[in-house]
């Protein structure tokens, strides 16, 4: 039920039966203000997806909005995916990143961690990130974080993500264009290319790798990156999502290279979708040989086929693929003895 995508099965087989800390990262870019560029969410209230996915895996309910983020199309967001498993097979806990959110969620008792970040500007205009400051807050969040479980799931939502992660891995020299997967079955590949092409024009004179950074990327792949750094191997982590992930790693690879370090992955992973795994307009496997450091990563051979209810044939289309840490959430419903059927009837309920 877990498949291969690079490396080999003994990392999972390693977290068979454990318990997880889901953490979710949570940011906004105004990235999302230009028209048809993500289908993350509600038109017009895109800013509100990552809100409205912590509530919903924390609690089961939506609080800062009636109904749940579903795109133009119908389809609802993967933190369906994400509470089913937690239903089913509870993680140990839930944690939420605050990382520069306009709408902070509204949920008791579930720890958010706050770093007084705010959300990004577009990256047409210059994300206007002071990364150096975002990526050491990463660093020393991860020296100081104390695990209570086995290991971390690390997800995300954040919407436009796949947009800035592919400006961040072409502004850092990564052929990485045609990589990156998106919320839509059919790319608006249009308005990808020339809100990219605006963040790299940007660029052109800097050289330092943070001013960069702080031009084109957004606060969950800076600060992520920072987290995983400062972590240095001794907890277990399995980055639960796609391409956004992905460029994660590749930030980190390209701040060792800057900074001439080294980085130990025996206990870093990445596990995501089906969706993403079988997705022909990205190639998360080419972004990962790109790293300079080994990595085990994995795919939850996991689809909709037992499902008749409409809005979820559309994962099985093309459209989603990815998000909430769905990726991860199915892993550790695999590795806790969880099926595809009843992963199925448990979203399948949060939809009559």
């Amino acid at each position: 039920m877990i498949k291969i995508l690079t490396g080999n099965i003994d990392f999972i087989e390693s977290l068979r039966g454990k318990r997880a800390t889901f953490m979710l990262a949570l940011s906004n870019t105004k990235t999302t203000n230009i028209k048809g560029i993500t289908q993350a969410g509600i038109p017009n209230m895109i800013h509100l997806t990552p809100t409205l996915d912590s509530e919903f895996v924390c609690t089961g309910e939506v609080r800062s909005l009636e109904g749940i983020a579903k795109t133009p199309k119908g389809v609802p967001t993967p933190a369906l995916i994400t509470r089913a498993v937690h239903l089913l097979k509870p993680y140990h806990a839930v944690e939420l990143l605050n990382l520069g959110i306009e709408i902070t969620p509204q949920i008791s008792y579930f720890k958010q961690h706050t770093f007084d970040i705010n959300s990004s500007d577009s990256i047409d205009t210059g994300a206007n990130i002071d990364a150096e400051t975002l990526f050491q807050k990463g660093v020393t969040f991860g020296q100081s974080y104390e695990c209570q479980s086995d290991y971390i799931i690390l997800g995300e939502s954040v919407p436009s993500g796949t947009t800035t992660a592919t400006a961040t891995a072409l502004a850092l020299g990564y052929d990485a264009k045609e990589y990156f997967s998106s919320s839509f079955k059919e790319v608006p590949n249009s308005i990808r290319e020339k809100t990219i092409n605006l963040a790299l024009k940007n660029i052109i004179d800097k050289n330092d790798l943070f001013d960069i950074l702080g031009s084109v990327s957004d606060n969950m792949l800076i600060f992520n990156a920072g987290f995983i750094l400062g972590l240095n191997n001794r907890i277990k982590v399995v980055l639960a999502g796609g391409t956004q992930m992905a460029g994660v790693l590749l930030i980190i690879n390209s701040i060792l290279e800057y900074m001439g370090g080294e980085i130990e992955t025996s206990n870093l992973a990445l596990c995501t979708t089906k969706w993403v795994a079988v997705d022909e307009q990205s190639n998360i496997k080419a972004l990962l040989a790109m790293l300079s450091f080994p990595i085990n990563a994995y795919y939850a051979d996991f689809d909709f086929s037992l499902t008749q209810h409409p809005a979820l044939k559309l994962y099985d289309e093309g459209e989603a693929k990815e998000g909430v840490g769905a990726g991860g959430a199915l892993m550790y419903g695999f590795l806790n003895g969880l099926n595809q059927k009843e992963i199925t009837a448990q979203v399948e309920e949060f939809l009559r």
